[in-house]
């Protein structure tokens, strides 16, 4: 029997940072709970070559991918936050100490909260991080922006319960080795 294919909804999804703080993550799971997750994008360069004679086209030829940065927006945490903890110990030492990659998981979830699709984020390191402004005139959750560079990607689409939990196993020792 056909079932009827729906794509899913884009509003069900979690972000797991992979390595360090992943106890204090998993434990309170705040780190995971984000309004909006962005900048999950590729596209390659592209390099035109004219060939001598030829005047209907051009060659493009493909050069690198560039990744568009990632950016993470959520309701800004008042406690204990591996994800904050690494974003302010970073961009709040100009420097003067070294970034520590981090490699991330967004996973995107049914309404079972079991994952369907999960991009893997190696040697994630934030380059902004912003807090909406603070306005008495207005009832809002106050939200702050992490913006994230990467050095690349990886899309997996997961299936069943089972493949899904081996396939991101997979994926995160490919980015542990990726570090």
């Amino acid at each position: 029997m056909n079932e009827t294919y729906y794509p899913p909804g884009a509003f069900r999804f979690t972000v797991t940072v992979i390595g360090a703080g992943t106890v204090l993550t998993a434990l309170t799971g705040i780190d995971a709970s984000f309004q909006e997750v962005s900048g999950i994008q590729v596209e390659f360069g592209v390099e035109e070559v004219a060939e001598g004679g030829e005047n209907r086209f051009v060659h493009r030829l493909p050069k690198q991918a560039k990744y568009s940065p990632l950016v993470l927006k959520r309701g800004v945490v008042t406690t204990a936050s591996a994800l904050g903890e690494w974003v302010g110990a970073t961009i709040g030492a100009p420097l003067s100490l070294p970034i520590v990659p981090q490699n991330l998981l967004v996973t995107l979830l049914n309404g079972d909260n079991l994952p369907l699709i999960a991009w893997g984020f190696s040697n994630a390191y934030p380059l902004k991080w912003q807090t909406a402004p603070l306005n008495s005139m207005e009832n809002n959750v106050l939200i702050e922006t992490m913006e994230l560079s990467y050095n690349f990607f990886v899309r997996l689409t997961l299936g069943s319960p089972a493949a899904a939990a081996a396939s991101l196993a997979s994926l995160a020792s490919k980015l542990q080795g990726a570090v």
